[in-house]
């Protein structure tokens, strides 16, 4: 796996990595591990949906394509605790037919599991931010038409401006931050002329 990215994600190509991820298990166990922090299998199952037997076997199949680790062993050092492997990940659709497979299972999956995450924060989260919160929230729905560079420059940009805010350390962080989940969906569309439309 790959760290060479500004935001420490990991970057995901092997196309059975992305195929390991994209399992709602999975996908949960990260996503809690990455929120929260190091845990144990049991300490996990609540949230995941699954046993803790299940879950562990789920926690080695994700450590053995390196997404998550062991972490420092807590009070209990009976107990397993595993962390996940970086902030975040990242993958892209190789040019082989099974990779772009792969990141299409991943696509899926990560969908179903944040498709929803807007309504939920509208409905149980919103309506209790105080008005400051709620002034710096929102929504956006822009489009552009650009090239691919253009838009991987665009990406490239986000990029720049969140990185020293992902990456600094805990002490770092001003009184009264909170975690903020900043979602980003770059959907290039079909492309018109060729589907008998115009720009």
């Amino acid at each position: 796996m790959d760290f060479g990215n500004r935001l420490g994600d990991i970057e995901i190509t092997d196309p059975q990595a992305m195929r390991a991820l994209a399992h709602p298990v999975r996908l949960a166990i990260l996503d809690r591990l990455q929120r929260h922090g190091p845990a144990t299998a049991t300490q996990l199952a609540p949230d995941v949906g699954a046993t803790p037997s299940v879950t562990s076997w789920h926690l080695r199949h994700l450590a053995g394509f390196g997404l998550v680790r062991d972490a420092e062993a807590g009070a209990d050092r009976r107990q397993r605790r595993w962390e996940a492997a970086a902030r975040g990940f990242r993958f892209e659709a190789p040019e082989d037919e099974e990779g772009r497979s792969a990141a299409r299972a991943l696509s899926r999956e990560m969908f179903v599991r944040y498709g929803d995450l807007p309504i939920r924060w509208a409905a149980e989260v919103e309506p209790n931010l105080d008005p400051l919160w709620q002034g710096a929230a929102g929504l956006a729905n822009t489009r552009v038409v650009v090239s691919a560079q253009e838009l991987a420059a665009i990406q490239d940009g986000i990029e720049q401006v969140l990185a020293p805010y992902v990456t600094r350390e805990p002490s770092e962080r001003p009184a009264g931050s909170r975690g903020v989940r900043l979602m980003r969906y770059v959907l290039p569309e079909q492309d018109e002329q060729q589907a008998g439309g115009t720009l």
